[in-house]
C-alpha cells in the first residue's frame, strides 16, 4: 500500500529525558512570513521588549534552532493555529539538539531507501495550511548524502501506515543546530 501524502512539517517525537523540552520564542511583527506548527526555525537575532528571543522560519541550508510545536494563544483570536504575516506572536520551540523528529520525505529525485539511513539531508520549505495550522516543510530527498546537511536520517517510522517508499515518514535529528555550533547568530 502506498504511503499517504500528508505533509505536516516536523513533529517532535522523542528525547532521552522522556519529555520534549521546549522554550518560548517570539516572531516579531516586522517578519513578513507566515509561520506554522512543524516549521523549522532559526534565530532571528533579536528579541521583544521583554527579552524573549526571536526566531524566524528557516530555509534549506540554514543552521536550525528547532521546530515550532505550538503557539501561545492570541487573545484577539483563540482559534488561530498559525502565525499570520507581520504580527507579533509567541511560540514554543522544541530546541534541544537531542530531540528526534518525524518528517515526511518529498520523494523528489527518488524516494529514500533503507541504505540512506545514517545520511544527511536538508529541508524543503513550502507554504503551510491556514486551515490546519500545519507546516508544509518536508525532508528534501534530492539532497541526501554523506556530506553536511541540516538533518540526520535516523530511520523510518515503524508503524502499519508507513513503508519505505515515496512520502515515507522518517525519524531525524537536527545536525546543523545553532546550540551546538561554535558560530553565533
Amino acid at each position: 500500500m502506498a504511503n499517504s501524502d500528508i505533509v505536516k512539517g516536523a513533529v517532535a517525537v522523542s528525547h532521552p529525558s522522556g519529555r520534549i523540552p521546549t522554550h518560548m520564542y517570539c516572531i516579531l511583527a516586522g517578519n513578513g512570513t507566515a509561520t506554522f506548527m512543524g516549521d523549522f526555525v532559526k534565530s532571528g537575532g533579536s528579541s521583544d521588549a521583554d527579552g524573549v528571543p526571536s526566531v524566524i522560519q528557516a530555509a534549506a541550508g540554514d543552521a536550525l534552532r528547532g521546530v515550532i510545536v505550538g503557539f501561545v494563544q492570541n487573545n484577539a483570536d483563540l482559534t488561530l493555529m498559525h502565525r499570520t504575516v507581520s504580527t507579533l506572536r509567541y511560540c514554543l520551540v522544541a530546541d534541544d539538539p537531542a530531540t528526534e523528529f518525524e518528517i515526511q520525505e518529498d520523494a523528489d529525485g527518488g524516494a529514500l531507501a533503507i541504505t540512506d539511513v545514517g545520511e544527511n539531508a536538508d529541508i524543503i520549505v513550502a507554504a503551510g495550511s491556514t486551515v490546519t495550522g500545519l507546516s508544509g516543510m518536508e525532508l528534501d530527498t534530492s539532497t541526501h548524502a554523506t556530506t553536511a546537511a541540516q538533518l540526520r536520517i535516523l530511520g523510518f517510522v515503524r508503524r502499519p501506515d508507513n513503508e519505505v517508499g515515496a512520502n515515507a515518514k522518517v525519524l531525524v535529528r537536527i545536525i546543523e543546530h545553532e546550540l551546538i555550533s561554535t558560530t553565533g547568530v
